[in-house]
């Protein structure tokens, strides 16, 4: 059985994840494709827990990609964001972020 993955939408309605997916050239795209396949497929292979319910999966390839997640019950994964090892703090943070203003939101209905 697949798990959902879905993307987490701001307030303002922006897809954070979509629109770092959207910069990356076809080779890069593709990994992140693939990483996410595996996801569904529950291959957590490459993940590690940041804390406060957000995780990272690692891709080794490039600049060393991460997808950042939430996990929400067990059918559904929440996309907060993505990056490169480069900027990895400043995404954890923001990530962290997100994961915290969906679970608020979903609280409120």
């Amino acid at each position: 059985m697949k798990i959902k993955v879905a993307s987490y939408i701001t307030k303002e309605g922006i897809d954070p994840f979509a629109k770092w997916f959207d910069k990356l050239n076809a080779i890069a795209a593709a990994k992140v494709s693939t990483a996410l396949y595996r996801m569904e497929l529950g291959n957590y292979s490459n993940v590690k827990s940041l804390g406060d319910g957000v995780f990272e999966y690692k891709i080794d390839f490039g600049p060393g990609y991460r997808i950042y997640f939430g996990q929400d019950g067990e059918e559904l994964v929440i996309l907060v964001g993505g990056g490169s090892k480069k900027q990895q703090d400043k995404d954890i943070k923001i990530a962290k972020n997100y994961w915290q203003e969906y679970k608020l939101a979903k609280r409120r209905g």
